[in-house]
């Protein structure tokens, strides 16, 4: 299924660990496909090399997924995949 989101400044990924979807700011996620290009695949990855960005939140208002900007999270990039999002 695909989703659409419009949120220009980010890029979105699956938290395969934590199965949610989270925002990494489109500067900060080329550390993602650095790491994926250097170390081929995920478990290859050490557990050190983490990014931060925002998980998404139901708006139970709009019924809608949105940014959760309240908190800055730190996640692991060997968990990180990009979502299926236009």
């Amino acid at each position: 299924m695909k989703l659409s989101i419009d949120t220009p400044s980010y890029n979105h990924y699956t938290n395969t660990a934590l199965n949610n979807l989270v925002a990494i700011e489109r500067n900060n996620s080329k550390l993602i496909g650095k790491t994926f290009k250097k170390y081929k695949r995920a478990e290859l990855i050490p557990e050190d090399i983490t990014i931060t960005g925002y998980q998404f939140v139901i708006d139970e208002e709009f019924q809608s997924l949105k940014i959760d900007f309240s908190e800055l999270l730190t996640f692991k990039v060997k968990d990180l995949e990009k979502a299926d999002i236009r």
